[in-house]
């Protein structure tokens, strides 16, 4: 069902069109209602406009370490009790995820259970602090430095990603590094510290609520209004973020890691999120590494079998995004040639636009992953969280009619033009990882 409906909807012309109405309550809360009467489940996303981009130098890891505090209780709900009671009504998925320019929130439970994630999502939202205390910080610190330890310093390349991204992002602009933060700032954070950071971001009036699924449109704004309506509103909070500055000279760096294969970094800071040349670019890093018919993975992985895999993406950012190419490569291979061979390809498409074939083939994947998300109603990409991503960007829920807009007015010579414009060697950051020497002997 679900892969016909897809077909349908990639033949058709038309971009999709989620149903919805948004509307603010006094205290600044937005909330964008949108039925879905096919199931009898319903999905909340709520998205604090506050990520790792909004922290201040010697504060990184705030916006993570709090998603984490957030299920751990707040005035009436018990100590790790949120999970457990969402769990217990049948919910079906329960989430929190941190970004650079966003925190979300999210549950998809049975329709009869609305409230109670409703009660749950505003009784934190309002009272998360008056059961905070010093242990309760100190047992999540601690959880979130091992998840450094897991996800950065003791995974393959997870040092040299984090020092890509540094280069990127030169501080003290807080997209330097990664979102979760370094070890030093997450120690030093003392309690006043965690609850001013709260109390200035984890507002009604900096957050957007959608409700998405088989709720009663006619009670649903009173539902709404009984559980979220009496918190109180916050001064507006004052964004200090700027746009990232270019690079106007290639950085390097070089890393040896425990690992079997060598792996190359190009990165390069580019347009942000919606602005002109975003689309171009998403659609380039398609045509360069989108599957097997695409140009890095026919030139290096298969005619000259130099690398394992290939990857190109642009990242969308608020604040300037990153487009980026990674190449894990065979074993016998170096950086360098890696890197060589990398350049060729991309040179190709900075000095001669894509084929309309490439073209139509990459429009077509972003457009069937966009779509296969809204087939749920919940969970990342789903419709809720879809809305949320649009009205978080744009102020419009509605948008992704003006976003499929900005994939189909793409060019071949449009997508040359910003790939040469914004890919280039001068403002590139360049890092390449070989693995640690073997012992003498070759004792392992």
């Amino acid at each position: 069902m679900i892969l016909s409906l897809l077909g349908l909807a990639l033949a058709a012309d038309p971009a999709p069109s989620i149903p919805y109405e948004k509307y603010t309550l006094q205290n600044g809360l937005e909330v964008i209602l949108s039925p879905d009467h096919r199931l009898p489940l319903v999905a909340t996303d709520i998205w604090y406009h506050v990520g790792a981009g909004y922290e201040l130098p010697g504060r990184s890891g705030f916006a993570h370490l709090f998603e984490h505090i957030m299920f751990q209780g707040s005035r009436n709900v018990p100590e790790d009790q949120f999970f457990p009671m969402l769990e217990g009504a049948g919910a079906t998925f329960v989430n929190g995820t941190t970004d650079f320019d966003r925190t979300n929130y999210l549950e998809t439970v049975p329709a009869n259970q609305l409230e109670l994630a409703l009660w749950l999502e505003s009784d934190r939202m309002g009272f998360l602090t008056d059961t905070l205390t010093q242990e309760r910080l100190d047992n999540q610190r601690e959880v979130v430095r091992k998840e450094r330890q897991q996800s950065t310093e003791n995974v393959p390349y997870g040092v040299a990603e984090e020092q890509f991204y540094k280069l990127l992002y030169p501080a003290p602009h807080p997209y330097n590094g990664v979102v979760i933060g370094s070890h030093e700032d997450l120690q030093a954070a003392s309690l006043d510290d965690v609850k001013t950071f709260f109390k200035t971001w984890y507002l009604p009036n900096n957050a957007t609520l959608v409700v998405c699924g088989d709720f009663d449109e006619s009670t649903i704004k009173a539902t709404v209004e009984k559980y979220f309506g009496n918190l109180p509103s916050g001064p507006e909070p004052v964004v200090t973020t700027q746009l990232a500055p270019p690079i106007t000279a290639e950085k390097r760096a070089s890393f040896t890691d425990d690992v079997e294969l060598p792996k190359l970094y190009l990165g390069w800071v580019t347009a942000p999120v919606f602005q002109p040349g975003d689309a171009d670019l998403q659609l380039a890093a398609q045509v360069l590494a989108d599957g097997k018919s695409s140009r890095l993975y026919r030139e290096l992985v298969e005619k000259k079998q130099i690398a394992q895999s290939v990857k190109a993406y642009q990242y969308p950012l608020t604040y300037g995004s990153v487009f980026a190419v990674e190449i894990i490569g065979k074993p016998d291979q170096s950086p360098a040639r890696l890197e060589a061979e990398a350049w060729q390809v991309i040179e190709g498409l900075r000095t001669k636009p894509p084929s309309q074939d490439e073209l139509d083939r990459a429009w077509r994947s972003t457009k069937a992953r966009v779509l296969r998300g809204l087939e749920e109603l919940g969970g990342f990409s789903g419709k809720a969280d879809t809305l949320d991503y649009y009205n978080h960007h744009t102020g419009d829920p509605g948008y992704i009619a003006k976003d499929f807009a900005r994939y189909e007015a793409a060019t071949p010579d449009s997508v040359q033009k910003a790939f040469a414009s914004a890919i280039r060697k001068d403002n590139r950051v360049v890092v390449d990882v070989m693995p640690q020497p073997k012992p003498a002997g070759g004792a392992k």
